[in-house]
């Protein structure tokens, strides 16, 4: 039987990577689309959900969300993901309408609907899920488990200690991080290891198919970023780690680590501080990913993403 999840996300080129794997995949029932301000704003994510659902043809909910973090100022990724969230591709006008329920609501009611059924897939900033587990905390037990992609083992991307995702909003994150409920966390020392090099580009456009071609444009886009900044060939698929952690678990290797957030302002604020060798004695509260096996990461993506249109 399928997995039930939803996936909560501000597209943004990976999540939309991450969308194309996670509606081709019948591992997986994608029950909804929630949307969260992060890459770009939130009227910019909602929309880039429902392009991505036009180009592949597809109809799902989408249910927009938190447009701001709970406490910090809102910070935006455009440098990378180009002020559309989506620069490179030409994209389609949606067809399909948001929904008007708020994403923190329809995460709550899908996940009384379904106990213990439910997966939350968040690849963006935490904020909708920390509002659904302060709105309704007993829904924490209800929730089969979360797999996020954030934060980081070690290094940072938007800061020397941060990845952004958690540092949008270390207190939403920090509140999901002590909610009790199952993690996977996916964070910047795995996914750095799933570089979609020119070679993969050019197999996604030579799948034939819109969606392998919309995928290509997307990482030739996402490239420019990446070799600025850090002098590679090729963009890592962040958020669609998290995915193909539900659909393929074999291609990664995890440890149970406890992983608290650092939400105290100063160098290290949005820091995931992961205790690897337990020193703090604290009980694990994360399946930490470690490595990914980037060539079956890849032939599962192409694979999938050449089944849509």
């Amino acid at each position: 039987m399928p997995q039930k999840i939803i996936l909560d996300c501000d597209p943004g080129h990976d999540d939309a990577i991450a969308l194309m794997l996670a509606l081709a995949s019948p591992e997986l029932e994608v029950l909804g689309i929630t949307t969260v301000y992060g890459n770009v704003a939130l009227e910019r994510t909602t929309h880039n959900a429902l392009v991505v659902l036009e180009v592949l043809g597809r109809r799902v909910p989408v249910h927009p969300g938190a447009d701001r973090p709970l406490v910090r100022e809102r910070i935006s990724a455009e440098a990378v993901h180009g002020t559309s969230g989506l620069a490179g591709p030409p994209l389609p006008t949606p067809s399909q309408q948001p929904q008007d329920l708020h994403a923190a609501l329809f995460i709550i009611e899908q996940v009384e609907r379904h106990p213990g059924e439910v997966a939350l897939v968040p690849v963006g900033p935490l904020t909708n899920l920390a509002l659904a587990l302060r709105l309704r905390p007993q829904i924490a037990p209800k929730i089969r488990q979360i797999v996020l992609m954030g934060g980081s083992v070690d290094l940072g991307n938007w800061t020397p200690s941060a990845e952004f995702n958690i540092l949008a909003d270390p207190h939403a994150a920090r509140i999901v991080f002590e909610s009790g409920v199952p993690l996977a966390m996916m964070g910047l020392n795995l996914t750095h290891q799933a570089i979609a090099h020119p070679h993969w580009v050019a197999r996604f456009r030579g799948l034939g198919n819109r969606a392998g071609t919309f995928a290509a444009e997307l990482l030739e886009f996402f490239r420019e970023h990446h070799q600025k900044r850090y002098g590679w060939d090729g963009a890592p698929i962040h958020d669609a780690c998290a995915v193909a952690y539900l659909v393929r678990p074999e291609l990664f290797q995890t440890k149970p680590l406890h992983v608290a957030v650092e939400t105290n302002e100063g160098l290290c604020f949005g820091r995931t501080v992961c205790d690897y060798w337990g020193v703090t004695g604290k009980p694990p509260n994360c399946r930490v990913g470690l490595r990914v096996d980037p060539e079956g990461f890849f032939e599962l993506l192409l694979e999938r993403i050449g089944n849509h249109p």
